[in-house]
């Protein structure tokens, strides 16, 4: 059986807590990501497919966003 509980955000990881202790009990999180996030990931895979959008290392992007 498979239920979905609304909790309050200030309550959420005192309730996780407790229901992980239940040995019958699984936790699946399942995270949607909004149509228009899916749409803008797949327009811009076709901008670095075609060439028009460049794409660097994640140590090159990491240097500029951490500049001191």
């Amino acid at each position: 059986m498979k239920i979905t509980l609304d909790i309050q955000d200030n309550r959420f990881d005192t309730f996780m807590d407790l229901i992980q202790t239940l040995d019958y009990v699984s936790i699946n999180e399942e995270k949607s990501v909004p149509e228009w996030q899916q749409q803008e990931v797949s327009k811009r895979l076709e901008l670095v497919d075609s060439g028009e959008m460049k794409t660097r290392s994640w140590d090159s992007a990491k240097k500029d966003l951490f500049k001191k």
